[in-house]
């Protein structure tokens, strides 16, 4: 019990820790959010800015070139004037030297503003292109948290039912080990008890052929050697029913539905449970660890329901398509709550493991007193 609470406590600070780290990541959210309103809304007044400064250099390049012009005007004016000063007056003199100066001046003024303006578009320029990288490199991150945010609520923000799973998955781990061990055991003690006992005695009933034949001839010896022939028979057949339950060979020699067929009349007959098998498929063959692990999930199936639920009636229904392998059990038992986990129960989470090593789809059915129906979906690639 104490243990349980202090699984629980770790859980709940795990919970709480993850809570702070999510609050964390939306608060930066927002104010990565708020860094990149804030120079959107720089970038699109400076775009304006940089827009209106270009019509204004445009502008002055026209009034410069035209400035350019009359003070070329200007000074050829003056300079003819110098030339010939005798042919004009004092006034005509001073007119012409102040046209040409009072254009020098405002030329000078023009070039030292487009200057000025050209400085300033530069810098509205390059401050653009900063404020786009920001804006890039916000958007980028926003992206980026949001991935985060999704991951951390979506995948770990359950993380006391992974604790929980983790923690069954390490159950299941021992148990499979513990059940390997006892069908190591039983291997042992069926071999030891059904063909070794067998063969030796096979071998203790053909010394004694040897011994009826020397003491009362040939004909007692004959009928010996039949009744050790029938020992033979029932040792070889008990060697492939062990064969069997380990793998059975008509999965590699006639496919998976005859194999299923087999085995459930076999286990109708031995069982006395009603057993209703149908194949609404084709029969063709699938991949070996594919046909094997269809085969085990109906057979365990099968033998759950026989032992836990105490039918009266199964249906086992198989369809193979080239595109997917679809198996239904269908029992009238006593049922069960799926979502309920009885402690020591690693039936539903094998059949689960070996579903999804073949990317498959398990469904699960079943109320107290309804049955159980179980199904599962496995795709087949081209």
């Amino acid at each position: 019990m104490e243990n349980q609470t202090e699984e629980l406590s770790a859980t709940e600070q795990l919970d709480d820790i993850l809570n702070v780290m999510v609050a964390k990541v939306e608060e930066s959210k927002e104010q990565i959010f708020a860094i990149s309103e804030r120079s959107r809304t720089e970038y699109e007044q400076l775009k304006a800015e940089a827009s209106d400064l270009q019509e204004r250099v445009l502008s002055l390049v026209g009034k410069t070139s035209r400035m350019e012009r009359h003070s070329r005007f200007a000074r050829n004016r003056l300079a003819e004037v110098s030339n010939h000063v005798s042919n004009y007056s004092d006034i005509q003199v001073k007119e012409a030297y102040e046209i040409a100066n009072d254009y020098q001046v405002q030329l000078a003024v023009l070039r030292q503003e487009d200057k000025q303006l050209r400085e300033k578009q530069d810098g509205i320029e390059r401050r653009l292109m900063k404020l786009k990288g920001t804006l890039e490199k916000a958007d980028t991150i926003s992206a980026q948290i949001n991935i985060v945010i999704h991951y951390l609520t979506g995948d770990l923000q359950n993380i006391s039912e992974m604790v929980a799973d983790a923690r069954e998955m390490q159950k299941f781990g021992l148990k499979i080990i513990e059940a390997q061990e006892e069908e190591r055991k039983r291997l042992s003690r069926e071999i030891h008890d059904g063909p070794a006992q067998t063969m030796a005695n096979i071998l203790l009933r053909s010394e004694l052929v040897e011994r009826v034949y020397n003491q009362q001839g040939i004909d007692e010896a004959l009928a010996e050697i039949k009744s050790l022939r029938g020992l033979v028979k029932e040792s070889l057949a008990e060697v492939r029913r062990i064969i069997y339950d380990l793998r059975p060979m008509a999965l590699d020699d006639l496919g998976l539905v005859p194999t299923i067929a087999k085995y459930l009349k076999n286990f109708q007959e031995q069982s006395g449970l009603r057993i209703t098998f149908r194949n609404e498929g084709r029969e063709i063959r699938l991949p070996s660890e594919m046909e094997v692990a269809i085969f085990r999930f109906i057979q365990e199936s099968v033998q759950n329901a026989f032992k836990h639920a105490e039918p009266k009636h199964v249906t086992v229904k198989i369809e193979l398509e080239p595109t997917q392998a679809l198996a239904v059990i269908k029992d009238d038992g006593r049922g069960f709550n799926p979502e309920e986990k009885k402690e020591g129960s690693f039936g539903l989470m094998g059949m689960r493991e070996r579903v999804n090593m073949l990317d498959g789809q398990l469904t699960i059915n079943s109320k107290p007193g309804e049955g159980t129906m179980i199904m599962v979906q496995i795709p087949i690639s081209g």
